[in-house]
């Protein structure tokens, strides 16, 4: 039994597909509402709330594979709940600042989950993504409203992430061998720029999306109404502030693990330009 926890999220969505697609299973998806969710065919949805752990023993019974985005609730309890339910193996989903910026705060919380996990006495494989490409639905609201997107340190490129990249990733993980005890840093196939990720927009929509680069200061006070100061001053050291080789570094990992070349952001617009128009 393999559980697919975030399973309506952009990743465990595409895990869960690519999952029932290669024949893996049992699988079960963890959601807070299983009346809701629309999963694949034959894929069992289970109730659960990762800020209340003892919510989760229903949904490991019998799980033997388990696919963890970390830092959603206490995941020392959380991996803890695993160890006790025999869980033998655990993909987490940390992130590629544990490498790049390990002096951020989130990034050191992601570390220090990465070490609870390798502590615990399960089997692991880690995936530390960069920025994923879905990050751009924070425009949609903006868009569909023929508004100006807004957005800092325009011309500085990241080497940005599909979801269902690190969905294949986790999938072959899962269900492959040789992945044990390993490390997986994810990137896209380029770098894309903010501008450049709003002109993808636009050429998708047969239309312009205006563009305007703002200070980090503007961009610090928008952010931080949502995510608070530090969290804000993170993504903004991240996406262009305190940008290093590291985090700019296009990486072949995913084609490497799954046999097929990394996703261009240009696809993923394409799969989902309807949220924007």
């Amino acid at each position: 039994m393999m559980l697919v926890t975030g399973a309506t999220g952009n990743v465990g969505r595409a895990l869960l597909r690519e999952l029932h697609a290669c024949g893996a299973g049992p699988l079960r998806g963890l959601t807070r509402d299983p009346a809701r969710a629309v999963f694949p065919e034959g894929v069992e949805a289970v109730q659960g709330d990762f800020a209340d752990t003892a919510s989760l023993q229903p949904a490991l019974d019998g799980v033997r594979s388990l696919f963890l985005v970390s830092r959603l609730g206490p995941d020392a309890d959380i991996l803890d709940a695993a160890r006790r339910a025999g869980v033998a193996h655990v993909v987490l989903v940390s992130s590629i600042t544990v490498q790049t910026h390990p002096h951020l705060g989130p990034a050191a919380e992601n570390l220090a989950v990465e070490q609870l996990l390798k502590d615990s006495g399960m089997a692991w494989t880690i995936l530390r993504p960069t920025q994923f490409a879905s990050n751009s639905l924070m425009w949609a609201a903006s868009i569909r409203a023929h508004e100006t997107v807004l957005a800092p340190y325009a011309d500085t490129g990241l080497p940005t992430i599909h979801p269902s990249d690190v969905a294949s990733v986790a999938r072959v993980a899962l269900t492959g061998t040789g992945h044990h005890g390993q490390t997986y840093a994810l990137t896209g196939p380029e770098r894309v720029t903010a501008r450049q990720q709003a002109e993808a927009i636009g050429a998708a929509l047969g239309r312009e999306v205006p563009f305007a680069e703002i200070s980090r200061q503007e961009a610090h006070a928008r952010m931080a109404a949502v995510f608070g100061d530090d969290a804000a001053d993170a993504v903004l050291d991240i996406t262009g502030g305190d940008v290093n080789d590291g985090i700019q570094a296009v990486r072949a990992t995913v084609a490497q693990v799954t046999g097929v070349p990394a996703r261009p952001y240009g696809q993923w617009v394409a799969e989902n330009t309807a949220a924007f128009r």
